[in-house]
């Protein structure tokens, strides 16, 4: 009997982008070459139910952005902002120069984002991306229209007052714990029983490093930048969005109009799942990334 094939293994890396340390894990050595790109808060450590099946395949990378997960977190500014521009020329520079031919890119949340703004600034290294519930960006300056006038009225003076460096440690010290940690995932996640004492501590860990809390307070005080509708339509390559029913945070109903825009090949709902997919649902996405991968202009059949 011949054996069974293994699993490729995940390596982890460190890789030094404008002088800051980036880390990132990779697994498979052949195929199409595919990046994943995590949401806020998060890590490549959320891409590990996908990164062996998608590595027997692929050549498939996960990478940690500036001020997440295992890379450095400097002080906002010093010398770079948190922003998509940055996290952007670091994705289309890490295809570059660690990948070292076009890929594909996969976003959960502002990761999509940070997909849309590599293959707008580098078309050339970007063959398609794949969104997975990207952020709509509620509270962006140009959508406060769409949120009710409690919250336009109250965003404001949150984000004024998490800029007071004695309120916003504060602020972050209570959400750095495992129960807050786990009370944020159980609202996001659709699938409740994905919410694992690995998963909480996955995402404590980085959060409790020098650094972490300024990288979350810099975040949710950025209202500008681009959004979605922005960039989807100065793209060439081929898009694929997936989104969860559930998805409390960036709803459905909401996303849809993603779908109208000339790049976009297929939008499929992913029933009874939350905002992170690819952690909740593995054994929905990551057969529709492999689908999607080996013919990426085809609109992709409809989960039955």
């Amino acid at each position: 009997m011949l054996p069974l094939p293994t699993a490729p293994p995940i390596a982890e890396h460190r890789w030094l982008w404008r002088d800051q340390s980036i880390r990132y894990q990779q697994s498979g050595s052949a195929g199409p070459v595919v990046l994943l790109i995590h949401g806020f808060g998060a890590s490549s450590d959320h891409w590990r139910k996908n990164l062996l099946e998608l590595g027997q395949h692929c050549r498939v990378y996960a990478v940690d952005l500036l001020g997440f997960g295992g890379s450095a977190k400097p002080l906002p500014g010093s010398p770079l902002p948190y922003t998509f521009e940055t996290w952007g020329s670091l994705v289309a520079d890490f295809v570059r120069e660690v990948m070292g031919q076009p890929a594909y890119l996969v976003g959960n949340s502002i990761g999509c984002i940070v997909a849309l703004q590599a293959a707008v600034l580098d078309p050339g290294q970007v063959l398609g991306v794949a969104m997975l519930d990207p952020s709509l960006r509620l509270l962006h300056e140009r959508k406060r229209a769409q949120i009710s006038w409690l919250r336009r009225w109250t965003t404001p003076l949150l984000q004024s007052l998490l800029g007071w460096p004695p309120f916003g440690r504060f602020f972050f010290a209570q959400i750095a714990q495992p129960k807050a940690i786990r009370n944020i995932l159980l609202q996001a996640y659709g699938r409740k029983e994905a919410v694992t004492e690995e998963l909480i501590q996955l995402l404590l860990k980085p959060a409790l490093e020098p650094g972490a809390a300024e990288v979350f307070l810099a975040f949710v005080r950025y209202s500008q930048g681009p959004l979605a509708e922005d960039l989807l339509p100065q793209l060439a390559c081929p898009v694929l969005i997936l989104w969860g029913e559930a998805d409390p945070w960036e709803p459905i109903a909401l996303g849809r109009a993603l779908a109208g825009f000339p790049c976009v090949v297929g939008f499929i709902p992913l029933p009874g799942v939350g905002h992170c997919p690819q952690d909740e649902a593995p054994e929905l996405v990551n057969p529709l990334l492999l689908d999607w991968i080996r013919d990426p202009s085809r609109k992709p059949d409809p989960i039955v």
